[in-house]
């Protein structure tokens, strides 16, 4: 019996369902484990990055979700999700059974305007908005909270030009509704079913690819 693997899929169904993380007393009766028990599965489970844990070892991601507001609201008829950014946001109808369409509502962090998306699972938004994405694709895991906290949507290019000169970054990726959609739309495929594996390299490059992404931000040879 893999307690690893049913510690990851209660985790992510409790979440699929109700928008929360599951409690570890609930989830050391139901698996017959101490809380020290289960609090050591999340440790291996962030080891292996299917989560982000904070300094008090709390789940603050477990990938598309987040147990707080980094930005993103996503509602269903149903539930109600923070989404991790706006990679994990659009990939939150097509992930989870009976989501979409989804609400997907944030903010331009440049001019602070609201926008707001129905995410359908057969086709993008309409919206001339884009997304920016700060850290390089081989770096997000360096510090998993600020990358994601740093894939936002924005109103357009010159509030993304508006936004890098204020706060002192430097300028990353930029891609369109339409771009961030595709990139959502299959990325997290599986991650609810028993046996999901993270994408290995190869294969991560092979779907960024697919979707139309490039260049060195994504480890993509043009």
């Amino acid at each position: 019996m893999n307690r690893t693997e049913d510690v990851r899929l209660a985790i992510y169904r409790t979440f699929a369902r109700t928008g929360h993380e599951p409690d570890v007393a609930e989830l050391a009766d139901r698996f017959e484990l101490t809380e020290a028990e289960v609090r050591a599965q999340y440790r291996v489970l962030a080891a292996d990055r299917h989560l982000a844990l904070d300094e008090a070892g709390e789940i603050v991601l477990a990938h598309p979700f987040s147990t707080r507001n980094l930005g993103f609201s996503v509602a269903s008829d149903e539930t109600l999700w923070w989404g991790g950014c706006a990679w994990d946001s659009f990939a939150m109808p097509h992930l989870i059974p009976g989501a979409a369409p989804s609400l997907v509502a944030t903010t331009c962090p440049a001019c602070v305007t609201p926008h707001a998306f129905v995410v359908h699972k057969d086709e993008p938004p309409h919206g001339t908005q884009v997304a920016h994405f700060l850290v390089p694709a081989a770096r997000i895991w360096d510090d998993v909270l600020r990358s994601c906290r740093n894939q936002r949507i924005f109103c357009d290019e010159q509030c993304v030009d508006d936004w890098v000169a204020a706060s002192g970054n430097e300028r990353g990726y930029l891609m369109s509704l339409q771009t961030l959609w595709q990139l959502a739309s299959g990325w997290y495929a599986g991650r609810l079913d028993r046996g999901y594996q993270r994408r290995d390299p190869a294969d991560a490059q092979e779907y960024l690819r697919s979707v139309g992404l490039h260049g060195a931000f994504w480890g993509l040879e043009d």
